[in-house]
């Protein structure tokens, strides 16, 4: 054999070595890819927390899940959410996240995996929850997460508390609802809109937010996920209530969206480099939703009330669904469909443009 044939031979194996321990050592027996996932937001991460509580606000009945395979579990979509995909794709077994109403009562062992906090409804100003009454704040999802690290570290000791926490991933998907639920909102609920211009709106929002991650930070979260908002002006819901531009869309309200979202992509950048050890990223939902191709993407697939306040499915056996439920970008008139939530977690855990997340995207933040 030629010298040159042995030492390409030689590299290959070597490289296949490489590949093989990697696989192993992040996949042997369906280990994930990062020890545990938190998960913080509202409606588009909620997976029944909001069940026991007196809302509106709530998704625990068909045909909600209609595509899950535990059936309704308090998902605001027919299937899985944002953060399920997430964790499947970071290696975690399908539903292994349990919401912060199942794992306070459960054993210390079903949070070592992560917990979800969030909470449809939910925003970054506890006033914008005012509306749609009893609902978990992001500062108060920050209290329940203490709760949960203190028994992480009753567990298993400071030293090894810190070690898991700083290897996990943290989700946080919030803000939409202090828009169509606060700023937006006819004046006589909220006098933001009169008060704040959408400048100043957002600046607001991003210095809370800002609070709160740091906060995050102070326990033990060293990789962050911040996930910009979505075409807000696009929601089947509000073009019904406000009436549509010619882009087909509430212009004024995508407008605010990108406000929000500029400052947010550089509040990733300050934390990186003011905060110790920190890596957060920015994903970029308003990016990934236009480059969508769902064929459907302005109008419910379930059926909806005509009453004004009324977004959500009609219940079955009073409402119907759409059969093509793969075709369609939103399930009710405010929450995007499991087929929409695929494609967004898709190119949140690898990029398929340079565009979709900032600096890198979760695939790289996991290998950090």
């Amino acid at each position: 054999m030629a010298y040159w044939l042995m030492i390409l031979l030689g590299k290959l194996l070597t490289s296949f070595l490489l590949v093989s321990n990697f696989l192993q050592q992040h996949f042997a027996n369906g280990e994930p890819q990062v020890p545990c996932l938190f998960i913080f937001g509202d409606s588009l991460s909620d997976n029944g927390n909001n069940n026991d509580r007196a809302t509106l606000a709530k998704a625990n009945y068909q045909p909600y899940g209609i595509d899950f395979p535990k059936g309704t579990t308090g998902r605001f979509t027919n299937g899985r959410n944002l953060p399920d995909f997430i964790a499947e794709k970071l290696g975690f077994p399908h539903d292994s996240i349990p919401s912060y109403a199942n794992a306070a009562v459960g054993s210390v062992k079903k949070i070592l995996k992560g917990v979800n906090y969030a909470s449809g409804g939910s925003g970054i100003l506890t006033e914008s929850v005012k509306t749609m009454s009893d609902l978990i704040t992001m500062d108060e999802q920050l209290i329940n997460h203490q709760k949960t690290v203190s028994r992480i570290i009753n567990k298993l000791g400071n030293k090894n508390a810190t070690r898991l926490l700083n290897k996990c991933i943290y989700s946080v998907a919030i803000g939409t609802n202090d828009y169509i639920n606060n700023y937006f909102l006819p004046k006589t609920f909220y006098p933001t809109s009169r008060t704040y211009t959408p400048s100043q709106f957002a600046q607001i929002l991003f210095q809370k937010l800002s609070q709160q991650l740091r906060t995050l930070h102070k326990r033990e979260a060293r990789k962050v996920v911040v996930f910009g908002l979505g075409l807000l002006g696009c929601i089947p819901y509000e073009v019904r209530i406000n009436g549509a531009n010619i882009s087909g869309c509430v212009d004024k309200f995508n407008e605010a969206v990108i406000l929000f979202n500029s400052r947010l992509k550089s509040l990733v950048s300050y934390l990186n480099n003011n905060l110790t050890k920190a890596t957060f990223i920015f994903i970029n939902s308003t990016g990934i939703s236009l480059d969508s191709n769902i064929p459907v993407s302005n109008a419910a697939c379930c059926q909806v009330s005509e009453l004004v306040s009324a977004p959500q499915c009609i219940p079955l056996p009073f409402g119907k669904v759409c059969s093509n439920r793969t075709q369609y970008a939103f399930w009710d008139e405010l929450h995007p469909s499991e087929t929409a939530f695929s494609a967004i977690a898709a190119r949140a855990y690898r990029a398929l443009l340079p565009t979709d997340s900032y600096p890198f995207d979760i695939q790289r933040l996991a290998q950090l």
